[in-house]
């Protein structure tokens, strides 16, 4: 089965591609023992030296007052260094050369303290150069953005500047997702798409990369059905003012989109959700913004705009970087300590202006783990029982990067084989079943990873299976009783499909079809949906 899932992993060649960045030059890759660190334990640092760098010393600069470190051949002109010692060389065969491993321990740190350190290496006169180069994630986008353009795969990979430092950060705290999170049923809604309520029709429902008139006021209308659903969790596609129908290029992040309903919507909903022991989720992209917000615009046509280090201008097609490329949404760079501060400001805003009950983070991997640990503490500190959970569409190893940072990621693995399994009947139940212990083993127990079975960016389930209910019917079955929140992408359970495939470079739009209602909907596959929450309720 064919599916856009995995994209800069979607191939062998680019799975190679990706590795192989992985293994150049100077890599710590958050390697951190233990990878969520309590107060008043030590911890150990591992760092990687690929085949193609000399290094004589290895050094970490750290501070534990939430400056930024600084320091020069193993120097700390800020805060204090940490001498590494080489642990091993290893061979690596796909990267054809030797990989030196060092490791060094940090001394342990009261309770809330945020380590922030840069990790520098250097042989002789040589300039010391820093990790992570080059950007792995960077690297990674640019070749499959060329790979899915029809072009030949870049041999040149090395995005960023070696010389210059990246600051990781290490948490210390005792954070975990709030209890009421284990016990969630997450319904996922596409604003524009589930209702359009007082009283109005749809606006069209043929053009699915245009409005359908979906609204806020829409969605508190049917908290009904949502109820009898049995889902107590509500997740909203992106609500911010924006110029798309899928909202995650963001022109304001302090208002409601007026066709959505505007802010006065959006207060009534969390009024009526919370009223009913609801939780209603925002869908936030931090990653990047729209081409049109007043920030990126000042940046772009005035060299000595405050903005112009919020984003990051290069010589590529589009001149700046951006989301896969796209030249519309330009990735902000929360390596600058006054966005960065800026998108923490964003995040606490509508936790205390608004009440929210939670975040899901769009492309959290552009920003990386050490941003989500500053702004997992700031939200945190307006609402300790809030659900901060991340998209990482990434291999384990990856994922496993944001424990400690974040409540939890999307299960996106699990999705592939469900979807595998009962979608495609590529894998058996055993085969199945054998991957998910495995899985299941590799994060610890408190890091929540939400499961679906389809979502906004793939072909709807019931599509995949080719129209067979009993195959969609198991597959709820099974993710109903794993452990994890389930998540159900509206209309699902009323047995929603598509037209074509979003293989057919129709774009990822196309499973985004309006909500069915009354008579439209399969009431029997509905029952059973109904079914199958109150058993896993009744279970728990």
């Amino acid at each position: 089965m064919e599916e856009f899932i995995f994209g800069t992993l979607a191939t062998d060649p680019l799975k190679l591609i990706h590795y192989r960045a992985a293994r150049r030059g100077l890599h710590h890759q958050h390697e951190l023992h233990p990878r969520d660190p309590l107060p008043g334990e030590p911890i150990t640092i591992t760092v990687s030296v690929g085949p193609n760098l000399d290094a004589e010393q290895v050094v970490c600069y750290y501070t534990t007052d939430g400056s930024q470190p600084a320091g020069s051949k193993g120097v700390a002109h800020h805060g204090q260094a940490a001498q590494l010692q080489l642990e091993s060389v290893e061979w690596d065969t796909l990267a054809w050369g030797y990989l030196q491993r060092w490791t060094g321990v940090l001394p342990p740190q009261p309770e809330n303290t945020i380590i922030r350190y840069q990790i520098g290496a250097w042989s002789g006169d040589a300039p010391e150069v820093f990790a992570d180069w080059p950007l792995v994630k960077a690297a990674s986008e640019h070749a499959a953005a060329a790979y899915f353009r029809g072009e030949p795969i870049p041999d040149d990979l090395h995005i960023g500047d070696p010389h210059q430092p990246h600051t990781f950060t290490c948490p210390v705290d005792r954070f975990a997702p709030p209890a009421w999170a284990h016990d969630a049923v997450i319904y996922h809604i596409f604003v524009d798409r589930f209702f359009p309520g007082q009283g109005r029709d749809w606006l069209q429902t043929d053009d699915l990369n245009g409005f359908c008139g979906g609204t806020l006021w829409g969605v508190a209308e049917k908290l009904d059905y949502i109820q009898e659903l049995g889902a107590n969790c509500i997740w909203l596609s992106p609500i911010f003012v924006s110029s798309t129908h899928h909202g995650y290029d963001v022109t304001d992040y302090d208002h409601v989109e007026p066709r959505l309903g505007g802010d006065e919507a959006l207060r009534h909903l969390i009024e009526a959700a919370h009223g009913r022991g609801l939780r209603v989720i925002l869908d936030i992209a931090l990653n990047h913004l729209s081409d049109q917000h007043p920030y990126f615009q000042s940046a772009l046509n005035k060299e000595n705009s405050p903005y112009r280090g919020w984003f990051t201008f290069d010589d590529s097609d589009v001149g700046y970087r951006s989301f896969f490329g796209v030249a519309t949404m330009p990735q902000l760079n929360v390596n600058n300590l006054d966005a960065r501060r800026w998108l923490l400001d964003v995040g606490r805003y509508w936790i205390r202006e608004f009440g929210i009950d939670g975040y899901r983070l769009d492309v959290a991997d552009g920003p990386g783990p050490d941003f989500w640990t500053d702004f997992w503490h700031a939200c945190k500190g307006e609402n300790a029982d809030l659900f901060c959970f991340g998209e990482v569409v990434d291999a384990p190893d990856i994922q496993r990067h944001y424990v400690g940072r974040l409540d939890g990621l999307l299960n996106f693995h699990v999705c592939d084989m469900l979807r595998r399994t009962f979608a495609a009947q590529e894998w058996t139940e055993a085969e199945f079943e054998r991957f998910l212990e495995r899985h299941t083993r590799y994060f610890p127990a408190g890091f929540l990873m939400p499961t679906f079975i389809d979502n906004h960016d793939m072909d709807r389930f019931l599509f995949a299976a080719g129209g067979d209910k009993a195959a969609l019917r198991r597959a709820a079955q099974v993710q109903m009783r794993l452990p994890h929140p389930p998540v159900i992408y509206y209309g699902t359970e009323v047995g929603i499909t598509q037209a074509k495939s979003s293989r057919e470079g129709l774009g990822l739009h196309i499973n985004r079809v309006p909500m069915l209602w009354d008579d439209e909907q399969d009431h029997e596959l509905l029952a059973f949906y109904r079914a199958l929450i109150q058993e896993r309720k009744a279970a728990r």
